[in-house]
């Protein structure tokens, strides 16, 4: 083990961010080092790290960069500069040594801070087209890291290593199906269909998803989301087979009871797919920042991992005739191509950057 390091994490405002920053920081912890991770004040950052109370988190404001030209630029540059000088006193108040971005505006002012004290500074990027934060901060960065090939053209100015992208700890053994299945009340003899609408813009999704399943044989496990939980619940009603959750707390279950997904394309969603072998038809948010969404999707695509559908595209009748046509042979070959995606070591290889 390298000598113990103090090390800020930025991540949160979405999933996507949060998720593999826990990763790193399980790793890092584990190798002795002390870990702080810098979350929004997001309701989604509070909910998804209360179940990590061996981790220590902090809020600081994240503050979304409006259009250049925007009259809204003056009060952004203004509270911007107060989150930087927020983050260098958290940087000085535990001494740190480095400090890891994971992409989004959660990670700019930490970063930005970290490199103004002249400390070591990292950004992870998990998309195939890097977010405008990572671009903006690269420059300033001891090196850029990313989890996709395609992401590298996009710092053609800095030092970049491909690591992939981590997923946490609890997501690397799953349970049996049996187990998992017994825990949402679903039959483990049945084929089984993941929905994952992302934390944005489900509901188009979750109509579809529910209308295309109705008089299916398969049954169906379903992320509505907090916002459009009671009205898809409403839309299934009692329906047998159809389980409906707000949020899931445990997704290493929900994936090991599925056969199938349909998923948004975020980065984090298709890291998690790829560890556990699971194909997917993916449907790309379509309001991405720079249709990266899509980007990410046509990798998989590439790879015959999953399906690429656009929203627009998307009807009750593609979810039937979709399920109607997968059998064992299909679901076996694009399982086996999802696996080869996966980056198991994502985390170590992170962390072997920043001890190094």
């Amino acid at each position: 083990m390298s000598q113990s390091q103090k090390i800020i994490i930025a991540c949160g405002g979405t999933g996507g961010h949060l998720f593999p920053g826990i990763a790193v920081a399980q790793e890092l912890k584990s190798r002795g080092h002390e870990v702080l991770l810098l979350i929004s004040e997001k309701k989604v950052d509070a909910q998804a790290s209360e179940k990590y109370s061996d981790l220590r988190f902090e809020t600081v404001r994240a503050i979304a960069k409006p259009p250049t030209f925007s009259l809204k630029m003056l009060s952004f540059l203004w509270r911007l500069r107060k989150t930087i000088k927020q983050c260098g006193a958290i940087i000085d108040r535990e001494k740190a040594d480095a400090v890891l971005g994971m992409g989004g505006f959660t990670s700019f002012p930490p970063v930005v801070a970290g490199a103004k004290k002249g400390l070591r500074t990292y950004i992870h990027d998990s998309n195939a087209i890097p977010g405008r934060s990572n671009r903006m901060t690269a420059k300033r960065c001891t090196a850029v890291l990313v989890g996709l090939d395609e992401a590298s053209a996009h710092f053609p100015d800095s030092e970049v290593i491909r690591t992939g992208t981590p997923v946490r700890e609890e997501l690397e053994k799953l349970p049996s199906r049996e187990v998992a299945c017994r825990k949402f009340g679903l039959d483990p003899a049945k084929k089984t269909l993941l929905v994952m609408g992302g934390s944005q813009g489900a509901q188009r999704l979750n109509e579809v998803v529910a209308g295309g399943t109705e008089g299916s044989a398969w049954q169906v496990l379903h992320l509505a989301g907090q916002a459009d939980f009671d009205r898809l619940s409403e839309q299934v009603g009692g329906r047998d087979g159809y389980k409906v959750l707000a949020f899931c707390d445990d997704m290493a279950a929900a994936y090991a009871a599925s056969d199938f997904c349909v998923a948004r394309s975020g980065a984090s969603s298709l890291t998690e797919l790829s560890h556990a072998g699971l194909p997917a038809l993916l449907v790309p948010f379509p309001y991405a920042a720079d249709d990266h969404q899509t980007a990410n999707a046509r990798v998989y695509e590439k790879a015959g991992a999953a399906v690429l559908t656009q929203q627009r595209d998307l009807e009750a009748k593609t979810i039937r005739d979709m399920l109607t046509e997968l059998n064992d042979g299909h679901l076996e070959s694009m399982s086996g191509a999802m696996r080869d995606l996966a980056d198991p070591d994502a985390a170590a290889q992170i962390a072997n950057v920043i001890e190094g």
